[in-house]
């Protein structure tokens, strides 16, 4: 009795079970998350803290640095990598992936206030953290506009109402805010008439600062009633700070409008954005880990229409970006690269077995063993996205194997003149132990898959997890449902119903086995070469992986390109504005584009001032001739003509594994210990590989071409007239630096009050001399004696020019550090036609080429960082996959020698892959390798079709091993037929795919037709060659035992 034989005696129940596993599994489709990619955690998170004011080594020495020292002994930690800039510091902080993100946070949290008592007392806003995923992009992107109303105002709607009603909605994990501008009163004090009436900025601060309080005022408990206190202490208007006395003079108020502009203004003017060439706010919305993001995305433009409405008149809220529709697309095509795959599929079956009976039996199985798979994804938390489908597209043409062998054979038991029941009996039994074998030996394939360490490996488990589940599914649907369906539906032709279509298509295939057996025995004369040919394979394999281009992940179209936009390091803000306005009016005009954002100034997604990062969204797919990649290289020749501009541009991808904000999509960094030797080896460097033919774009995120204005203190003069350091830094900070000096506390938000001198001194540097500071005590000229008169003349305020010069000299824009040690990022791209092992190559010889000092350290960073580890660890991962395709056989058949047969097979499976990615102009990339991996399992089933009836046949019957195999070979050559065919033609959609995500699925599909091609003329040849060989082998070692595995009963 064999596990089929109670399914087959149980028809009712059998197919009231199946029923009930498709409703279950419809169930688990329609509750599956949707998404591009599976959810992947990178235990990411950034510290970002502001000085206004402060330059990149300031910030890198007060801030940043104090930052450092605590966090960098956080455990787990994998990376630490800073930037600091003007103004803005920005810490990213990298764990291991097996670190709970929460309590990496709580441990963030803990080295932020330990490092508090060593940063600046003075910091405006503390330094605060965000948990970060970069592989999680943007679900929506939203810009608010307006003619009428100013941008800070919008700004001020979008972070108060628009942001919050956002962050409310289920499903969404974060919503942050680019170009926000807001509100702010500034304060700008005209030099020379703060001069005229004997003041300076320190007193002009202090006397703001002093003037507006909010704070807790008391109550008054009476004898019969209780009163609160309150007072108008606070200003909130621009207008009425205009009334602020400052001082007197002669009895005579000095207000502040009469040394000062007082306006209503933005808290940093450095900062600005752009949707469709007008000013805007810009809100992107990213969902929590395991939301369904069309769900998600759904609900949030459900939404948009009331904060709409809640807007004051002339304020727009557009939507730039979707991504739900690209990932609808995206899904979209792999459904029906699955209809078709499952279409192909049962075409094959109803070619073989030429009865629509039978075809209807592999009909069943196949989907419903892909339908209660998505009830498996379900339990297990799993989403509905381009890799989950695109395992089940892989699938279909092998799910498909254990019903086409179990129909097969019964049929053929059926065809021999037996009763069907009695053959589903006969025939269940007979494949039972050939079935378990194929699907344990193509489960072993996955589990190196299933346990690939690092993001790649946390990418692509679901994928090699649905894949497996798809495959036991199948087994037990193939060992329960297939039998009992054949007993009942199938029957013996009976004679002249035979079509003549059918019957030419039987004498067809007859003529065929006939003269493959032919074949198959003149090939047997000739072991000897046979064996030859098969070792040739496996070199073949060998050499062609070695020098086979390898890349990374394929480069997708997802309807959106990213660009970097630097001018000249110094530059004005205002110069950037207008080059960035021209470079946007051009990119709208690309038929290809759709909408258009940038944002300017530092930040998260710019780190130095001279610099902003450019979002444009393209048209759908069927709306454009071009693909983004073929955007960009218009757009690249059409902008290089701007001057003093640089546009890098690159195509957005689902799956971001960087973290750094950069100019091309890979990175290489370097480390030193000494700033000046890092720089002069970088630039080096740099200008080598720009000469590479392998890459583009090549650049550094070093900057030392900016400008400062250098202030040179004498200290002598100053200590003779009184004036300290400190007061010189204090007048500088207020003239320039956007020093905020008091606080408006509105009723959902607060607001800056900021201190600069006029516009007309803030551009102009000879304005530095012009300052006034006040002498703190009294100079050794003057005596205990003197009198008040004279000590106040003394006092008077004294001009900078007096005790500082102003030289102009060359500075950083930006101080980057990895590990706390200087660091120097090179970004680039690959050139046409060249893959990223071209690009390490490059790298590697440029560095032997300039003699790179061994205190100068270089590794690879993001994406090209996990190709370098995945590189490496290639051939572990195909290693392991045979050892575990060998102890699978080895612990089936009970035999150390005939798994080598079996693994014979795959050397013509990876050589046909490596041949066909060479024909099409394909790298090696982690897709292409999963291909061949896959390809191990598809292949073995041929050989363990064939030895599993050779055995059998040695064994029951006592034939001699080469009767046993060519008889083997010759019975089972339908079958074979039938399960290569139907992979390959599984796969075939996968190779003709177009559309939203089809860059990752056709290296998929070259690697498995090629594959499947190849080793398919070669092993129906060579594995019984070897199956005699290894027969001899065993007969010499083990003195003739046979193996002693039966069939499961």
């Amino acid at each position: 009795m064999s596990v089929s034989s109670p399914f087959i005696a149980r028809p009712v129940a059998t197919t009231l079970l199946a029923i009930a596993v498709l409703l279950v599994g419809v169930l688990g489709y329609l509750k599956l998350p949707v998404s591009s990619l599976p959810q992947v955690d990178f235990p990411t998170i950034q510290v970002t803290t502001r000085l206004p004011g402060a330059n990149p080594q300031t910030m890198a020495k007060l801030v940043t640095a104090p930052l450092e020292r605590q966090l960098g002994q956080i455990p787990s930690l994998a990376t630490m990598t800073s930037a600091s800039s003007f103004g803005f510091s920005r810490i990213t902080l990298r764990f291991d992936l097996d670190r709970d993100i929460d309590g990496a946070a709580q441990d963030v949290q803990a080295a932020i206030n330990a490092a508090n008592s060593t940063l600046p007392s003075d910091l405006p806003y503390p330094p605060v953290f965000a948990k970060v995923n970069p592989a999680n992009t943007p679900v929506l992107t939203v810009a608010l506009t307006s003619d009428t109303m100013p941008i800070r105002d919008v700004s001020d709607l979008a972070d108060t109402l628009v942001a919050q009603r956002l962050a409310e909605v289920v499903g969404v994990g974060r919503v942050s805010v680019g170009g926000g501008v807001k509100p702010a009163v500034r304060v700008q004090a005209d030099v020379r008439r703060l001069a005229a009436y004997g003041l300076t900025l320190s007193q002009l601060r202090t006397a703001v600062a002093g003037a507006s309080v909010a704070g807790p005022k008391g109550s008054i408990d009476g004898d019969r009633q209780s009163f609160t206190i309150s007072a108008n202490d606070q200003i909130e208007t621009a207008k009425a700070y205009r009334e602020v006395i400052v001082t007197t003079n002669n009895g005579v108020p000095v207000r502040l409008r009469d040394v000062a502009d007082v306006i209503d203004g933005v808290e940093d003017e450095n900062v600005a954005a752009t949707h469709q060439g007008k000013p805007a706010i810009v809100i992107d919305v990213q969902r929590q880990p395991g939301a369904n993001t069309v769900e998600t995305v759904e609900t949030l433009r459900k939404a948009l229409p009331e904060i709409q409405r809640a807007m004051p008149a002339g304020v727009k809220v557009d939507v730039v970006d979707d991504r739900t529709d690209t990932i609808k697309a995206s899904i979209h095509e792999v459904e029906i690269t699955l209809a078709l795959s499952v279409g192909l599929v049962i075409l094959v079956v109803l070619v073989f077995l030429r009865t629509l009976r039978a075809t209807l039996i592999a009909g069943v199985a196949l989907p419903l063993s892909l339908i209660a798979t998505f009830a498996v994804m379900w339990g297990f938390g799993y989403s509905l996205d381009n890799l989950s489908l695109m395992a089940l597209v892989v699938g279909a043409g092998f799910v498909v194997d254990d019903a086409i062998v179990m129909i097969e054979n019964i049929q053929r038991h059926i065809e021999d003149g037996e009763h069907p029941l009695k053959a589903a009996y006969e025939g269940a039994r007979e494949i039972g132990f050939t079935i378990v074998s194929l699907t344990a030996s193509l489960v072993a394939v996955f589990i190196p898959l299933l346990f690939m360490s690092g993001l790649i490996g946390r990418v692509f488990r679901e994928f090699a997890a649905t894949l497996t589940i798809a495959v036991v599914v199948s087994m037990v649907i193939s060992l329960t449902l297939t039998p009992m369906m054949c007993s009942r539906l199938l029957k013996a032709p009976k004679h002249g119903e035979t079509s003549r279509l059918g019957k030419a298509a039987e004498a067809a295939t007859t003529r065929f086995i006939e003269r493959y057996r032919r074949s198959l025995l003149m090939v047997l004369r000739h072991q000897g070469l046979t064996l030859l040919v098969t070792l040739a394979t496996l070199l073949a394999t060998g050499w062609l992986y070695v020098v086979a281009p390898k890349g990374f992940l394929p480069a997708q179209d997802s309807g959106l390109i990213s660009a970097t936009l630097e001018a000249s390091q110094d530059v004005s803000f205002s110069e950037l504005k207008t080059r960035s306005t021209t470079a946007v009016a051009e990119i709208r005009e690309d038929p290809a584009v759709r909408s258009v954002v940038s944002v300017l100034g530092v930040g998260e997604q710019t780190p130095t001032s001279n610099a902003g990062r450019l979002t444009i969204v393209l048209k759908p797919h069927a709306e454009r001739d071009a693909s983004a990649e073929e955007v960009i290289a218009r757009l690249s020749r059409r902008l290089s003509a701007l001057p003093d501009l640089s546009i890098v541009f690159q195509a957005t991808q689902d799956l971001q594994i960087s973290t750094r904000v950069s100019r091309a999509r890979y990175q290489y960094t370097l480390t030193d210990s000494d700033p000046r030797e890092l720089a002069e080896n970088a630039n080096k460097l740099v200008e080598r590989l720009r000469a590479s033919p392998a890459l583009r774009n090549v650049g550094s995120d070093a900057r030392a071409g900016g400008l400062q204005a250098k202030v040179t203190v004498d200290r002598i003069a100053a200590g003779r007239l009184g004036v300290t350091v400190q007061s010189i830094a204090d007048a500088l900070y207020d003239a320039f630096g956007q020093r905020q000096i008091s606080t408006i506390y509105g009723q959902a938000n607060q607001y800056r009050v900021v201190l600069e001198a006029s516009k007309d001194d803030a551009r102009d540097v000879s304005a530095i001399g012009r300052l006034y500071v006040t002498p703190t005590a009294a100079t050794s000229e003057t005596t205990t004696s003197a009198a008040t008169s004279t000590n106040d003349t003394i006092r008077a305020p004294v001009p900078l020019s007096a005790v500082a010069r102003v030289d102009l000299e060359p500075a950083d824009l930006v101080v980057t550090n990895e590990e706390q040690f200087p660091a120097n990022t090179i970004s680039f791209d690959l050139a046409e036609n060249a893959s990223l092992s071209d690009a390490v190559a490059a790298i590697e010889e440029a560095e032997a080429e300039i003699d790179l000092p061994s205190t100068v350290v270089g590794r690879f960073a993001g994406d090209a960082a996990e190709f370098a580890e995945s590189l490496a660890g290639q051939p572990a991962l195909v290693l392991a996959a045979v050892i575990a395709i060998y102890i699978v056989l080895g612990v089936l058949y009970e035999s150390f020698i005939h798994p080598f047969t079996i693994l014979s097979t795959l050397p013509s499976a990876g050589l046909g892959a490596l041949i066909a990615l060479e024909l099409f102009g394909l790298d090696l990339s982690i897709i292409a390798l999963i291909g061949i991996i896959l390809l191990m399992g598809i292949v073995k089933k041929n050989a363990i079709m064939m030895i599993d009836f050779a055995l059998d046949a040695e064994r029951e019957r006592g034939m001699a091993p080469q009767d046993s195999i060519v008889e083997a070979a010759v019975l089972r050559f339908r079958p074979i037929m039938m399960t290569t065919l139907a992979a390959l033609l599984g796969a075939l959609p996968s190779r003709i795919a177009t559309g939203p995500g089809a860059e990752l699925r056709v290296p998929l599909g070259v690697t498995i037709i090629g594959g499947l091609l190849l080793s398919q003329l070669l092993t129906l040849y060579t594995t019984p060659v070897v199956y005699l060989a290894m027969e001899r082998l065993r007969e010499r070692w083990f003195g003739g035992a046979k193996p002693v595995a039966e069939p499961a009963e």
